[in-house]
């Protein structure tokens, strides 16, 4: 099949108005006409009955998959608390599941963050951690630059002692296709303040990771 053999006038129109300004955000119509052209382009029939609205569901799992585009990282870590009753150790949460897809192929990278800060100040609520680490997931990323980016956030925003951030994942790039390489997770990390000078502390995270 030639392509875009299947495709009709409408989407080849709105394909068209894509070409000559891709400095614009698309609209949802311009996307849906875009899973049609890769439907057709796979040698699919974007009119049968099973895809027929196929382009407004990969559309609207796009919004879900892609919602850190809309979001501020910055707003969530916004209310902090100053009553921490003296309290001067490590906050951790671990095992934060962590959703992406890689800049390159758009595949899922699949893993977990641990997310660590010694208040000096101030703290922030624990789910707010995890919201953090959802927001920069929630986009095209590389691990080295989602890791750095809740890393150096976390460290503007509260103005901590110190944060450590460490994510293992799964690249699908990796695991279903290319190499095929099955099991293997990539790990990263991005200490700042205390966490990169004492090394005393950063045993203890390890520790605490587990």
């Amino acid at each position: 099949m030639a392509d875009g053999a299947l495709m009709t006038d409408k989407d080849k129109a709105l394909a068209g108005e894509l070409a000559k300004d891709l400095t614009r955000r698309p609209g949802r119509e311009e996307a849906e006409a875009a899973v049609r052209t890769l439907l057709a382009y796979i040698g699919e029939n974007p009119d049968r009955e099973g895809l027929i609205d196929t382009p407004k569901r990969f559309v609207k799992a796009w919004d879900d998959w892609f919602e850190g585009y809309n979001l501020d990282a910055e707003d969530v870590l916004a209310r902090t608390f100053e009553e921490v009753e003296g309290y001067d150790d490590i906050v951790l949460m671990k095992n934060i599941r962590i959703e992406s897809h890689c800049e390159h192929h758009v595949a899922p990278i699949i893993g977990k963050a641990h997310i660590a800060y010694l208040p000096d100040t101030r703290v922030v609520g624990i789910s707010k951690l995890a919201r953090l680490a959802d927001i920069y997931s929630k986009r095209l990323q590389s691990q080295e630059i989602l890791t750095n980016q809740i890393a150096q956030t976390l460290d503007r925003v509260l103005q901590p002692k110190g944060v450590a951030v460490l994510i293992d994942a799964e690249h699908q790039c990796i695991s279903t296709r290319g190499i095929h390489k099955t099991g293997v997770s990539c790990v990263t990390r991005c200490f700042t303040g205390a966490f990169k000078t004492d090394p005393a502390l950063e045993d203890r995270f390890f520790r605490l990771v587990g």
